[in-house]
């Protein structure tokens, strides 16, 4: 699980930069298994990013968070890569989000 963190006034770099992130988030999706942007409680002040990734190790993790649009560009502060075990995996529960939410 990739947790990253916006920093301060990106707003821009963002926009400019979502057409390559999804891009890459849709030809890299051999590793993603689940892509969100994280969201403050009024629900539209972007906070950061969530991937979680099937890969083998941190290496790997991070070899795929270099080549990631948004973190090439700049847009995070702060990030933290934590191994996980699955538990429980229900994808019905998740519902479908209108694109760039």
């Amino acid at each position: 699980m990739i947790h990253l963190t916006d920093k301060p006034d990106t707003a821009a770099i963002v926009k400019a930069t979502m057409e390559r992130h999804l891009q890459y988030l849709e030809d890299a999706k051999a590793p993603l298994v689940l892509a969100g942007g994280t969201r403050a409680e009024d629900g539209v002040t972007r906070l950061g990013s969530i991937f979680l990734l099937n890969v083998p190790n941190r290496a790997a993790a991070e070899a795929w968070l270099a080549n990631e649009p948004f973190n090439k560009a700049g847009v995070f502060a702060s990030c933290t890569i934590t191994r996980m075990r699955r538990g429980q995996w229900h994808p019905e529960h998740a519902p479908k989000t209108a694109e760039g939410d």
